[in-house]
């Protein structure tokens, strides 16, 4: 972990591409970045633990970070994971509760913008807006948390990689002349602990897929996804 200077927050106001922050004028968006702490990670540093004291907003700037908790049987279950413009943390906000119940890792070079909880609150009051805007996002998260929840409650492995697939295109995908191109967030492995399988079935049912022309592998890091009809028959 690195404490950086970030420059371009305060020409750019890079707080506009946060998505809690885009309606505010630029006087506003100027106090929140005058409040902003700034600090980099690199691959598979951890950005905090579960337990740890958690008096802040995190906000992702750069780069990818996953969401973890260790089962019973003390493996790594990914609850979630987040990029440029996601944050976490915001629960601490509203209420007394000041340790993390997961921990966060980076899974990319990663820049991140914190908002102590003093900050928050003070602008919070100024921008009641915003707080609406957070609780839209935690309704949101609760409702992914329910469906990865009912995914991991289904023994078929294939429905299990064809909603990863379809989450990923969702939040990463873009368009092309082929279909929709994603870049993998994760590898395997991380992707296997996602969704609870192993690393040989993720491959073993990706290969099925291409196999199936519903989508392409590009390397490990790339997917199209070629036939959103088909893909959506495997869930």
């Amino acid at each position: 972990m690195n404490k950086i200077q970030c420059e371009s927050c305060k020409t750019k106001l890079c707080a506009s591409k946060v998505p809690i922050f885009a309606s505010l004028d630029r006087d506003h968006l100027s106090k929140v970045v005058s409040k902003i702490n700034h600090l980099s990670f690199n691959k598979g540093e951890s950005i905090c633990v579960e337990g740890d004291l958690s008096n802040s907003l995190v906000i992702i700037n750069q780069g990818q970070v996953k969401l973890t908790k260790v089962t019973k049987e003390g493996k790594e279950q990914i609850i979630r994971v987040l990029a440029p413009g996601d944050f976490f943390g915001e629960l601490s906000l509203f209420n007394e509760k000041d340790k993390y119940n997961f921990s966060a890792y980076a899974l990319s070079s990663v820049k991140i913008c914190s908002l102590s909880k003093e900050a928050m609150h003070t602008i919070l009051i100024e921008n009641p807006e915003i707080s609406v805007k957070i609780l839209t996002e935690v309704s949101k998260r609760l409702m992914e948390a329910e469906n990865l929840a009912q995914n991991l409650a289904t023994n078929d492995a294939d429905i299990r990689v064809a909603n990863l697939i379809s989450e990923f295109g969702e939040k990463y995908g873009h368009n092309t002349d082929l279909g929709i191109e994603v870049n993998l967030p994760m590898n395997r492995e991380d992707m296997a602990n996602y969704i609870g399988v192993t690393r040989e079935t993720i491959s073993r049912k990706l290969t099925k897929l291409q196999d199936s022309g519903v989508i392409s592998l590009v390397g490990n890091k790339t997917l199209i996804i070629r036939d959103s009809s088909k893909l959506n028959d495997f869930m």
